[in-house]
């Protein structure tokens, strides 16, 4: 073999190494940017408090104290099909503002606590709104963690939950 025809070989080998690199980083990014992520903005200003990888079957909760019968409700939501869908609320007493009746293909349990679970909700949301109180906290729970959507967002702000590809998120202007 020539010296020339083994210099060309490894040049078409590097160019075909660097093409095949550039198509998978290419491949990576387009993954990303198509992948769900839930955001939780401001309403007014579009300030983004928080992106967290959404796939299907992902779930979060929001518990507040609730502003009549004073006890606390924790809503549950899931992740399908890109959107966000009532999964389960939880509370425990009676009173006004707070569910009742069960609908059809609804589903009351009452756990260890004597706290009363509602499930099969079919609801979905695009997007999930909520005002922060002034008065009591609502907290975020993401798996293990728990987030103060007061000192995160603020007294009386009124904050969104949306489900977004990244690509989508990043073009909205989300801050």
């Amino acid at each position: 073999m020539s010296s020339s025809y083994k210099a060309h070989n490894k040049k078409s080998f590097l160019a075909a190494a660097v093409l095949m690199l550039i198509i998978t980083a290419a491949a990576v990014i387009f993954i990303q940017l198509r992948t769900d992520y839930l955001v939780l903005y401001n309403a007014d200003t579009g300030k983004r408090y928080l992106t967290e990888k959404a796939e299907q079957g992902f779930e979060f909760s929001v518990e507040f104290i609730h502003s009549v019968n004073k006890t606390p409700v924790r809503d549950t939501y899931r992740i399908e099909d890109g959107k966000i869908r009532a999964y389960s609320t939880t509370y425990r007493s009676f009173g006004a503002g707070v569910q009742t009746q069960l609908e059809d293909g609804q589903e009351m349990t009452v756990d260890g606590d004597g706290n009363m679970i509602v499930t099969g909700f079919d609801i979905t949301y695009d997007p999930l709104r909520y005002v922060i109180s002034a008065a009591h906290d609502h907290v975020l729970f993401i798996g293990d963690r728990q987030i103060s959507l007061r000192e995160t967002c603020g007294k009386n702000t009124r904050v969104v939950f949306e489900v977004a590809p990244l690509f989508e998120i990043l073009t909205k202007g989300l801050t």
